[in-house]
């Protein structure tokens, strides 16, 4: 039951009926519609300020004359006010109807068919190959899972793809080293950290003999040439960083349909080269190859080095190219940092002038903000590096330390720590806009009071706990009973949740869904605080149950939408 479309389809009515002979109305008077500010002013407004100059009438004028067509049993009243026309629901009809659409299919709401037909491929994480998760990469990981997620529940074909960062000389310095100073079994045990100390001492030995820097670019011709050997230990290499990774992965409920990187990309190039030859993009400048961008404000994109090598702007081309022809999609995301914008614009437009007209409109770059850490930036170079496993197993321990102090008798402890801890890191980098900075802050993330994970996560188990005790009822719901202020402002949140969701994914921002969650959870737990739930009156009590049963399917949906499980007992 989607209240916007309804309220939509009556003004519409009203229209017809009060200015038949109008023209040049909008045609989509759903997105005219606005949520009034304060509940007292109505569920729904709608602005007569666009009909003005079709009708020649004043908006006071248009909204008083349309207010006196209004004749349905949904719509209690309406109210002008100014050049606005303020629909007020019938509270206990609204209560029946929007807990029965809901429960029809409690799982699904907010999803919907819009994506029917069509794929995203979305591109995110995009680890480096030898490299250990740290801080920074938890932003692009968390916001294309639960895009991925959002996507997903809006019927769309979703292609998540980590396009690793596997491809390069320093690939060929970490062959040199190992086969100089480590072994097997070494760096098997000790993962990519072993292969970090490796690349270090490589570094550091070149400093006093420079030799060994053409003995790390000669594997690395190696590993281009395809030498069996060469492919062995780089292939190990990636096997060794990944499984490290799915650690991670598998802490975050995060999964992949493609690692397809650098290195498949580096393969394809070629095509790209040519291609731009073929099309007269390509210029000298200084030996290197270029596209010039200088027409479209932008400095040039450099396609190849001096010495004839690709760059990772000529792989992104290919890649492009690679995942239009391979998944025929209908749009490609890009969850990477704001740093990279240029190169994006860059990207798209010289794609644009390679003939894909699909680039500039379906290939989109999903920025977002630096991450920080209880007020300290990330910085490699320095030294201050929070990994990301260590984070997670810190918000772990963390959570477990509350959930002792708070619920002593819980079962499954380190199961719900998890569930909290995780979630608490999650919600903190979804919380906001994508675009604004995060400073990470423990005590802020893990409050069971604020507007925060485990915050939310409480609530579900709230309503969990309240259906648990509830004994069994099989008197038909009174939905009178749910004509309080409290519990309509629940149902109003509850009714607009897919529009949440729809948004979200029109604006690739799962912040929207992360606050629409969490101003449902805030209202159901204003509503179970001043009304009593199970109380003497049976009818009354199965219309509260059904908002709670209600109220808490969203919630886990919501939760499950930016990547956070639904612990039913905290």
């Amino acid at each position: 039951m989607d209240m916007r479309q309804r309220i939509a389809g009556l003004a519409g009515e009203m229209l017809a009926a009060a200015f038949p002979e109008a023209q040049g109305l909008p045609e989509d008077l759903a997105a005219l519609l606005e949520v009034p500010p304060d509940p007292a002013m109505g569920d729904y407004a709608f602005p007569c300020f666009k009909l003005s100059k079709a009708l020649r009438m004043g908006p006071p004028m248009i909204a008083k004359k349309l207010s006196e067509s209004v004749q349905r049993p949904d719509i209690a009243r309406v109210e002008c006010v100014g050049g606005y026309l303020n629909f007020f629901f019938n509270r206990e009809n609204f209560a029946r109807e929007m807990l029965a659409a809901i429960m029809q299919a409690p799982e699904k709401w907010g999803s919907s068919g819009e994506g029917q037909g069509k794929t995203v491929c979305v591109e995110y994480s995009s680890i480096n190959i030898a490299k250990r998760f740290h801080l920074g990469h938890l932003s692009t990981t968390v916001i294309g899972n639960s895009l991925k997620r959002i996507y997903d529940f809006l019927g769309w074909h979703t292609v998540s793809i980590n396009y690793l960062g596997d491809w390069g000389t320093q690939f060929g310095k970490m062959i040199c080293a190992y086969k100089k100073w480590g072994d097997k079994e070494t760096v098997e045990k000790g993962g990519v950290d072993e292969m970090t100390k490796l690349y270090v001492r490589f570094n550091e030995e070149a400093k006093l003999d420079p030799a060994l820097e053409d003995e790390g670019r000669a594997w690395f011709k190696k590993i281009e040439d395809g030498d069996e050997e060469a492919l062995s230990i780089f292939h190990w290499f990636k096997d060794v960083t990944l499984r490290d990774a799915m650690k991670v992965y598998d802490v975050l409920g995060v999964q992949f349909d493609s690692y397809d990187g650098e290195s498949v990309m580096a393969g394809k190039t070629d095509r790209v080269v040519r291609e731009l030859e073929e099309k007269g993009l390509l210029k000298d400048s200084d030996g290197a190859k270029i596209v010039d961008l200088e027409p479209y404000d932008m400095p040039p994109y450099l396609i190849l080095k001096s010495d004839g090598a690709t760059l990772y702007a000529t792989r992104d081309i290919a890649a492009a190219i690679y995942r239009k022809e391979t998944y025929h999609f209908d749009q490609s995301l890009y969850i990477v940092a704001y740093q990279q914008d240029l190169h994006f614009k860059q990207l798209f437009q010289v794609l644009d002038l390679m003939g894909y007209d699909w680039a500039k409109d379906q290939c989109k770059h999903v920025a977002f903000g630096m991450v920080s850490y209880e007020g300290q930036a990330m910085a490699t170079r320095t030294g201050h590096v929070v990994l990301l496993d260590e984070l997670l197993s810190r918000a772990q321990e963390k959570a477990l330390a509350i959930i002792n102090e708070k619920s002593p008798n819980l079962d499954n402890k380190p199961e719900v720590a998890r569930q909290v801890g995780v979630g608490a890191v999650v919600y903190a980098t979804l919380q906001n806009n994508r675009i604004k900075d995060i400073d990470f802050w423990w005590d802020r993330a893990l409050n069971f009071d604020g507007e925060t994970g485990p915050y939310v996560q409480y609530t579900f188990a709230r309503c969990c706990s309240v259906l648990r005790k509830a004994p069994e009822i099989t008197a038909a719901p009174d939905y009178a009973a749910l004509t309080d202020d409290e519990a309509q402002a629940l149902l109003r949140l509850l009714s607009r949740f897919p529009e949440a969701v729809s948004e979200a994914c029109l604006r690739n921002e799962p912040s929207i869904v992360t606050r629409a969650t969490t101003e449902i959870a805030k209202a159901y737990n204003k509503y179970y605080y001043e009304h009593r739930i199970l109380d003497d009156d049976p009818a009354a009590t199965a219309a509260r149950l059904q908002l709670t049963d209600a109220a808490r399917q969203v919630i886990k949906t919501g939760l499950y939408l930016i990547g956070l499980d639904a612990p039913e007992r905290m």
